[in-house]
């Protein structure tokens, strides 16, 4: 069997996680029970998402229990359960036995989350959740900035994979700062090599968008932060919420889902590390 440079090109794209947690949000704004997250992954699911990622937060501001629950029992494509290092959320991800997870920082203060995973400073507490989760079945990655001392206690910790913080990039971006998105770009870089050194696998996210929703001012034409991201090899996965439910609200989740995907393939078509 043959395959075809676009086909190819797609089968080595990053896989797309797709955050629900703001749909959970707009349902909670209001109480009761619609628009269901549930429902929301499933069609995201249809769409063609390959990972539902959700964050079931010390407050309960956006996803509930139930939720979690119910997403087990309802969605066929792996789940990526994010958490804080907790025993709550522990025990929780035991008895659900997800197949990602994803640990994170937590701040009740924090609009979202704000930074990455201190595994340098609570190593051990780390180590222990890698080893409990691990022997749950769940595949663990570590939610971290690209810094070199936390990219070496991640593998440290056991954890197999980590998720590169890309807050820092999208936000330059944003901004039009180009200086600062070079930086950033390069720091990711230079995270990623030391992660592929350390044998870990590299996630990235964090406010990744497409340039087709910039505001009015900006030329839609330029390089969007999920193309950068998705353009770098070693980029097995691409997580993303808030940009993606934003867009959906204009073109339908289908068409946002379909839209952050072929961007995925067309940053990996032009990978240059």
């Amino acid at each position: 069997m043959t395959f075809s440079g676009t086909q190819l090109t797609a089968m080595h794209a990053p896989l797309l996680g797709v955050n629900i947690d703001h749909v959970a949000t707009v349902r909670n704004a209001r109480g009761g029970f619609f628009p269901d997250p549930v429902a929301a992954a499933q069609l995201a699911v249809e769409g063609g998402a390959d990972i539902i990622t959700f964050h079931l937060r010390e407050d309960r501001r956006h996803i509930r229990d139930d939720d979690v629950v119910r997403l087990k029992e309802a969605i066929g494509v792996p789940l990526n359960f994010e958490a804080a290092v907790t025993d709550e959320m522990i025990a929780i991800i035991e008895r659900t036995a997800p197949e990602h997870v994803c640990l994170v920082p937590e701040r009740r203060q924090e609009v979202t989350t704000e930074g990455g995973l201190d595994v340098l400073g609570q190593l051990a507490r780390v180590s222990d959740a890698c080893q409990r989760l691990a022997a749950a079945g769940s595949r663990v990655s570590l939610f971290i900035g690209a810094d070199p001392g936390q990219i070496e206690a991640s593998a440290k910790a056991g954890a197999p994979c980590i998720e590169l913080h890309t807050g820092a990039l999208a936000n330059a971006w944003w901004a039009g700062d180009t200086a600062l998105v070079e930086a950033e770009m390069a720091r990711l870089k230079a995270g990623i090599q030391l992660g592929r050194s350390l044998g870990l696998r590299t996630h990235a996210g964090h406010g990744l968008a497409l340039s087709s929703d910039l505001p009015m001012a900006r030329d839609p034409r330029e390089t969007s932060s999920a193309f950068m991201v998705a353009a770098l090899p070693d980029v097995a996965e691409l997580h993303i919420g808030h940009a993606l439910i934003g867009r959906a609200l204009f073109v339908g989740l289908r068409q946002a889902i379909s839209d952050f995907k072929a961007e995925a393939i067309r940053g990996r078509a032009f990978s240059t590390v």
